[in-house]
């Protein structure tokens, strides 16, 4: 079952917007108790992730992280793309473009700190998170 796409408006061009409580609300609006949901960006330049959301450090750190290995500039080159966005593939292709979640007792079954994320590496944008319930 394909659940209404979730529309998110990131604020920055590297940005990480926790998106579990939207997934969560779709995930009881559909009334399914158990399965498998699947979040998928259909973005070259976005990503998803399960990561921690208690302290938001943590995506500072993510973010900086990925810059330090996927620089905008890599000292070894320069990029080809035309459109100046390179390190925004990479970074998405890094992260990947999609999270897979078990469902059980119609909730997300999630770790205590675990939230939902999509990830924007070319922002700010509005973007689509898809999402598909596969009820079991």
């Amino acid at each position: 079952m394909l659940l209404p796409p979730l529309e998110i408006r990131t604020r920055a061009e590297n940005d990480l917007v926790d998106v579990t409580a939207r997934v969560r609300a779709a995930l009881h609006q559909s009334g399914v108790e158990s399965g498998i949901l699947v979040a998928f960006v259909p973005h070259t330049t976005a990503g998803i992730t399960i990561q921690e959301n208690a302290d938001p450090d943590v995506r500072s750190d993510l973010l900086l992280a990925l810059a330090n290995a996927v620089p905008d500039r890599p000292p070894g080159g320069a990029y080809r793309h035309a459109e100046g966005n390179s390190d925004a593939h990479v970074k998405a292709s890094l992260v990947g473009s999609s999270a897979t979640i078990v469902v059980e007792r119609g909730e997300l079954v999630l770790g205590t700190w675990q939230g939902v994320y999509l990830c924007e590496f070319d922002g700010p944008r509005t973007r689509k998170v898809l999402l598909k319930l596969l009820a079991g």
